[in-house]
């Protein structure tokens, strides 16, 4: 076996560079990066196209597939400027194109389309080959003069074909369209704008060139204060409401800003519906409407009955018809906050003779007016070239028609026609010309240049009437004007620049429509501001279903009455927890497991007295198992005061207010039990309080606060009350020595008491108290113990849903160990769930509202 290496043709590399492979990939990126920026992703400042846009444009252009031109297949303008200039795949040049022609992603769209171009509900076009298109006549603007000089060429891929590097832009298409893109470590998102504002502020520059944003801006408020510049701002082509206009100030100041672009919609009070007929730009209608289900569907909004797209070819028609007795107002700030605006994120990135840069408002429009006076330039320099070139051409035509006999004979009698455009050129001398050219007069002398003599010998006999000669003198003064109007507007660039302002107002006349993006002043409002203050009852059930009922829907009654139908619980169900609060309250809501959540009292859906109520779960967090046992307002302590926590197994705990002032929505840990315990009652102190604690046996324990000090929300606590056997704790209440009023003991059976709270005398904590209630047989164990006045209210609730109202003062006031009498009589096997205390100052305002209504 030979081991010689056999003959290659390769011939090895005449040098090799050795390069190491983080520098060539650092390269090689940046020239990728490079690539995608500057060939693919922004747009030019000058045109505002990306180049696949000016490649669609410029390809039809050639094509001659114009405005005033039939449609073509758009399969037919994607091969043809995939071919020639852009060779990246028929996708991305059909969806461009499509882009171009959707009247709702474009304010004024550049490519007239016929058939299937998609909609604002996300459908796709129809495939390119059921598809025509021809350009719309403001996409002429955008080539016109091109065929003049006026930008440059470069070569295609191939170099076969020369293409563009811009369009002369007859229009501001960057403003008025905008454009967005994604490049490698940056992206670009400028808004549509009105063409005629877009021109006026170019005027403006014209006219003002040291003027600046706030010029160029309306600042102005609904007040009327601020400045009046020509720009109000963005202009989307599917309408809507701009909220506010610091953002739009400050993203043409600085280049960025976040716009706040709402629907429009119109309130029907009296139908009870909301119809919805302009959406957010780029906003997908159809996933709009089903996001708007969904949250409908999960409880996020309440008072939806019907939810239907009327939409045609008309317009957009959106239907939100709402239940009886729904708020309009809570449902329209719902869908307003969470689906009715969107937000646009303006970065005004552009590339800037080939380099990406953030401009502002005046900065792009400075660009656009170097970009147009560049190219009126070089369109003047053309046509006075074209124009002296006429001239020249005529001027012969007119020394030819003043010696017409002798220039006829001349070429008459010449040998050809070269010798007769060398003698029209002087390079001959008559003198020796041949005798039969005598009768020409000696002294007869040609000086045409050979682009004269060369017209005139091609020169028809026809074009040497008198007629024809007073014609090409009325040319030739023509021409003269207009070579003397060219030279004006290169050597004088007030001149230049009052073609540029003629122009643009000519386009504005022709392409300016009304403004269909609006203004309104920030409104940011809560639910809270929409909901009319009222004092509610809230019910809980041990399986977490919760509503809230007015209080005036239930009249006092007498004591040891049944009282009437306040929740009917499902099956297997029963009422735990009912309790009074204002509809703007902010509820803190401590359940038996030692967790506490933050509450809106308006959240919790209002319902009638024989409903059931609606899952907790869809309001706050709760794990299985877990039930709200107790409830402060927030509208009751400051942070420096203290909250006093007490559980079943008689542990009790204080901690610093301030913990619970930022709550999560899935809740925070508020006492850490140990295994079998639960939290039962909540108190808020100002730390100088006495804390008296209930058993369900009938025993209570009063002791300063003091002795148990405050710990972090993660400590168990400490003991409270000595219980002894089976008993268990069943309340708490915060007192002082001055406290005149009473505790209001109410069993399980309906029975209670009220003994002034200063027949209970102060202890050390941990001991085993005094008997505060008997609880035998008749009475039952103790359900809850309250605070209160004789002129308060209480509304009791039983477990199997029955609500009774009834004044404090009409439970007898007896002193300790007694067993009390009737509070509300109970159907067997019911008992007593939960009380809450109705204050005095409550009622009072509710009835001097009752008599403003009177």
């Amino acid at each position: 076996m030979s081991s010689d290496v056999p003959d290659s043709d390769v011939t090895p590399a005449a040098e090799v560079d050795r390069v190491r492979v983080e520098n060539e990939m650092e390269q090689s990126y940046i020239d990728y990066a490079m690539s995608v920026i500057a060939g693919r992703a922004l747009p030019d400042v000058r045109d505002g196209l990306k180049p696949v846009h000016r490649r669609i444009l410029y390809a039809m252009h050639e094509m001659g597939v114009t405005s005033n031109t039939s449609h073509r297949k758009c399969s037919s303008i994607v091969g043809e400027t995939m071919g020639d200039y852009h060779p990246h795949g028929d996708s991305p040049i059909y969806d461009t194109l499509v882009r171009m022609a959707q009247d709702f992603s474009m304010r004024y769209p550049l490519v007239d389309g016929q058939g299937n171009f998609g909609s604002m509900d996300g459908d796709p076009a129809a495939a390119m080959r059921y598809t025509e298109a021809r350009m719309a006549p403001i996409a002429e603007e955008m080539l016109a003069d091109i065929e003049k000089d006026t930008v440059d060429f470069q070569s295609n891929y191939d170099d076969r074909l020369t293409e563009p590097a811009v369009l002369p832009a007859k229009v501001p298409n960057l403003l008025i369209n905008g454009s967005s893109g994604i490049a490698v470590g940056m992206s670009t998102n400028i808004p549509p704008h009105n063409f005629g504002e877009v021109v006026d502020a170019v005027v403006k520059i014209i006219d003002e060139p040291d003027c600046d944003v706030d010029d160029l801006v309306d600042t102005r408020d609904s007040r009327g204060n601020g400045t009046a510049g020509p720009i109000k701002g963005p202009d989307f082509p599917t309408g809507g409401t701009i909220v506010g206009r610091e953002a739009v100030y400050s993203a043409y100041a600085t280049g960025r800003g976040r716009v706040t672009v709402r629907a429009k919609y119109e309130l029907q009070r009296e139908e009870g519906r909301i119809v919805l007929t302009e959406i957010p730009f780029q906003e997908n209608k159809a996933r709009m409407v089903e996001r708007i289900a969904e949250d409908v569907n999960e409880g996020k909004i309440e008072g939806v009955s019907d939810l239907r797209d009327e939409s045609d070819r008309n317009g957009v028609r959106v239907v939100i018809d709402l239940k009886r007795g729904a708020n309009i107002d809570v449902v329209e700030n719902q869908l307003k906050k969470h689906h009715f605006e969107s937000t646009f994120g303006v970065i005004n990135l552009a590339l800037v003779d080939g380099q990406p840069k953030v401009l502002t408002l005046k900065e792009t429009l400075d660009e656009y007016l170097a970009h147009r006076k560049e190219v009126v330039r070089r369109r003047s320099q053309y046509e006075l070239a074209e124009a002296e070139d006429r001239a020249h051409i005529l001027d012969g035509r007119l020394k030819a028609l003043n010696q017409v006999d002798a220039v006829v004979d001349l070429i008459r009698n010449s040998e050809n026609r070269d010798a007769a455009k060398a003698a029209l050129q002087g390079e001959v001398d008559l003198d020796e010309l041949d005798a039969e050219f005598e009768h020409l007069d000696a002294q007869t002398a040609f000086d045409f240049s050979g682009d004269q003599a060369d017209h005139i010998v091609r020169m028809q006999l026809g074009s040497l009437t008198s007629m024809e000669a007073a014609e090409i003198e009325d040319e030739y003064d023509d021409l003269q004007a207009e070579i003397e109007r060219l030279e004006t507007i290169l050597e004088d660039e007030s001149e230049l620049l009052a073609v540029i302002k003629e122009e643009l107002q000519e386009m504005k006349a022709e392409y300016d429509d009304e403004r269909r993006t609006n203004f309104v002043e920030s409104d940011e409002i809560t639910n809270e501001d929409l909901i009319p203050e009222e004092d509610v009852v809230v019910v809980i059930t041990e399986d977490d279903y919760i509503k809230r009922m007015p209080v005036d829907r239930f009249d006092p009654q007498g004591r040891g009455g049944k009282g009437i139908i306040g929740a009917d619980p499902k099956e297997g169900d029963r009422v735990s927890k009912v309790f009074r609060a204002n509809t703007h309250d902010y509820l803190l809501s401590f359940t038996n497991q030692g967790q506490v959540y933050k509450l809106k009292t308006y959240e919790i859906p209002e319902m009638s007295r024989t409903a059931r109520g609606k899952s907790a779960v869809n309001l706050i967090d709760l794990d299985d198992g877990e039930e709200i046992t107790a409830v402060v307002n927030t509208d009751d302590f400051e942070p420096e005061e203290s909250i006093a926590m007490v559980t079943r197994d008689g542990y009790v705990k204080r901690t610093n207010a301030e913990e619970f002032e930022n709550i999560l929505s899935t809740g925070i840990i508020a006492a850490d039990l140990e295994e079998g315990d639960e939290l039962v009652d909540v108190e808020v102190t100002d730390r100088t309080k006495d804390l008296v604690i209930a058993t369900e046996q009938g025993m209570t324990i009063r002791f300063d606060e003091s002795e148990a000090r405050e710990m972090g929300r993660n400590a168990r606590g400490v003991g409270g009350i000595d219980l002894q056997g089976d008993d268990h704790v069943a309340g708490m209440v915060a007192t002082d020595e001055d406290d005149d009023r009473c505790l209001l003991t109410v069993t399980r059976n309906g029975y209670g008491k009220r003994t002034p709270l200063t027949e209970y005398r102060r202890q050390s904590r941990y001991g085993k108290g005094l008997i505060d209630i008997k609880t035998d047989e008749r009475n039952g164990p103790v359900s809850t113990v309250k605070a209160v006045r004789t002129d308060d209210h209480l509304m009791i609730m039983s477990e199997r849903g029955q609500i009774m109202r009834i004044r404090a003062g009409d439970v007898s006031e007896v002193g300790r160990n007694t067993k009390g009498v009737v509070v509300m009589k109970l159907e067997d096997g019911d008992q007593v769930a939960s009380v809450d205390v109705v204050p005095e100052s409550v009622e009072a305002a509710g009835d001097d509202d009752a008599e403003d209504e009177q």
